[in-house]
């Protein structure tokens, strides 16, 4: 059976390929091209989005859906005797994705603060929710999931957003009297950083607990938040960080095979070993699509953490360049939007939006190519995941509804 799979498989992904390229192409088209409506309105000088960003974030997220299915479809089989069950879930996914990311380019990016603080308070009440029974979902021997009926989601997700909104708005209203004090201007967002980064760093997801505080420290500089404090502060977390990370056996024994993975080769080091050789096994230009053979159960979560090792071993070491060079695209219209954005509000909101998905993505690619310990943690807009590709989309909205309102306006 799975011979038959492996014989229609290039053909079914192929045509996924171009059906992502033509949509990718239509929907570019279509954005340049339509002359009536309220596309066009929002393409006119006065309110046009950021044409660069608004490509990456839809070839990201098509790429997502070739390689998800590339990834996965022998999985899938295996465990529920559908090779499209995985691509059919991502595919539901995609679709609510870009709903809540047209809706966040066409609302006034503004219109979110007058929610700051019930979703602050809703995140906080989820991510407290992970540990209550029948509620919170464990899975490798963490409680990161929420599952309602046949509804599940990651808080942890919605707490970063959450987070980026509050300090966005937070320092914005302090910025003139009060954050140049401690006391007053840069202990309370602390404060809920804190709550949200042992709630997270818990469950445990150390990963997402070093991008909340990388979050916090980046919006603090951008807010106008004394030097001496922000080093006083990193100061005191290093040593935090250092405990924090070797207080567990697991942390440690990643720590160890992240140093020599060849040590324990079966275990601790398998993930990156594994990873290392779907890598080299790509080359230059790869193996060709859908014919990975590390997928075939010898690279875990190879649809999820570890899908930038199948685009390395299928696509090649150009494969992995483009999707850096799409991420980079990222960072540098995320920071230029932040830098013209008409108000403080804007440049914090998108300076962390930006922050977020790229600290996201540094760990993702550093783990699976050695250059961190290993962290379970996805790579945005490509790996399989609703909680993840619908936040993302969401904030790539944002950031495009922000590059609408410029400096020069």
């Amino acid at each position: 059976m799975i011979g038959r799979l492996v014989d229609w498989k290039t053909g079914v992904l192929i045509d996924l390929a171009l059906a992502a390229r033509t949509y990718t192409l239509n929907a570019v088209r279509y954005t340049l091209t339509i002359k009536h409506g309220v596309i066009f309105e929002m393409l006119t000088e006065k309110k046009s989005p950021d044409l660069w960003l608004f490509i990456t974030v839809i070839i990201l997220m098509a790429i997502g859906i070739c390689m998800v299915f590339s990834s996965s479809y022998i999985l899938a089989y295996k465990w529920y005797g559908d090779s499209y069950y995985f691509l059919k879930r991502q595919l539901i996914y995609a679709i609510i994705a870009l709903v809540v990311f047209f809706f966040a380019i066409f609302t006034d990016y503004h219109y979110y603060k007058k929610f700051t603080m019930p979703i602050l308070i809703l995140s906080i009440a989820f991510l407290s929710m992970v540990y209550i029974p029948n509620i919170g979902r464990a899975a490798g021997g963490a409680r990161r999931w929420i599952k309602i009926g046949f509804f599940s989601f990651q808080p942890s997700e919605i707490a970063k957003f959450a987070l980026i909104l509050y300090m966005a708005e937070s320092l914005t209203r302090k910025q003139l009297k009060d954050i140049k004090t401690f006391i007053r201007g840069v202990l309370p967002p602390l404060i809920i950083m804190l709550v949200m980064f042992l709630l997270i760093l818990n469950e445990p997801d150390f990963s997402t607990s070093l991008i909340i505080l990388g979050i916090s420290f980046i919006m603090l500089f951008i807010g106008g938040t004394k030097v001496i404090q922000l080093y006083a502060l990193i100061v005191a977390a290093i040593p935090l960080g250092i405990l924090i990370l070797l207080r567990e056996e697991y942390r440690r024994a990643r720590l160890l095979s992240f140093l020599d993975p060849w040590k324990d080769p079966l275990d601790s080091g398998f993930h990156i070993i594994q990873s290392l050789l779907a890598l080299g096994s790509g080359g230059i230009f790869g193996i060709g699509l859908a014919e990975s053979k590390q997928k075939y159960f010898y690279l875990p979560d190879q649809h999820t953490d570890f899908i930038f090792s199948i685009i390395g071993e299928e696509l090649g070491f150009i494969g992995t360049v483009v999707v850096i060079i799409l991420f980079t695209i990222l960072l540098w219209r995320g920071f230029r939007i932040a830098l013209d954005s008409s108000d403080q509000f804007g440049t914090l909101l998108a300076a962390g939006i930006t922050s977020m998905i790229v600290f996201q993505s540094i760990i993702n690619i550093g783990v699976v190519t050695k250059m961190i310990p290993t962290t379970g943690i996805t790579l945005p807009f490509i790996s399989y995941g609703g909680s993840s590709l619908i936040v993302n989309m969401f904030c790539a909205g944002i950031l495009l509804n922000i590059s609408r309102y410029k400096v020069k306006e």
